[in-house]
């Protein structure tokens, strides 16, 4: 895969809105519907969220809900399949559950083994904040037997430590941004 388009990612991250305290007082919000609705904004990101791991991967896992937009669209253009990684209790037969920690509270994720044992998987969401969402999936992914190639990301909130919680795993920002 060729170098990405800086003009064309400069304006896909014009592209992001932010909203102030939602969905709790203190966070801010990034939007990402605006790049989803625009096809050249949203090639021009799944471009460089595959980029740095171009050959390396089976399959692309992507975390609910935003996650799954990118996910989807990623391995649409890598050519592979999807598998989702939900919210728990959206799964008829989950066969791995992870808890963790959010910056503004707690949840858990669940997915299936619908793949190949050893099958290399690339990781995909929108956001690295604090990274339990992002450690808790590639958790479940090593626990059903796939391995994790490493994790890309939409946007990474600088100081929250996020990558620290992927404990060596690759990982890849398109954009970086402020967390406050």
């Amino acid at each position: 895969m060729t170098a990405s388009d800086p003009a064309a990612l400069a304006r896909a991250e014009g592209l992001i809105a932010q909203t102030v305290d939602y969905p709790v007082e203190g966070v801010r919000f990034r939007d990402i519907t605006p790049l989803l609705a625009d096809g050249e904004a949203l090639r021009a990101v799944v471009d460089e969220l595959l980029r740095p791991f171009s050959g390396r991967f089976d399959l692309v896992a992507g975390v609910e809900a935003r996650g799954f937009l990118l996910a989807g669209a990623a391995a649409s253009v890598a050519g592979v399949g999807m598998v989702p990684i939900r919210k728990a209790g959206k799964l008829p037969r989950p066969q791995a559950r992870a808890e963790y920690a959010l910056e503004y509270g707690t949840a858990a994720i669940e997915m299936h083994a619908d793949f190949a044992p050893g099958a290399r998987v690339l990781v995909i969401d929108d956001v690295l904040a604090t990274g339990g969402t992002l450690a808790a999936a590639v958790d479940l992914v090593d626990r059903v037997g796939g391995e994790v190639v490493g994790a890309s990301v939409l946007l990474e909130l600088d100081g929250l430590q996020g990558r620290e919680a992927l404990d060596g795993v690759a990982t890849h920002a398109v954009f970086r941004a402020s967390a406050h």
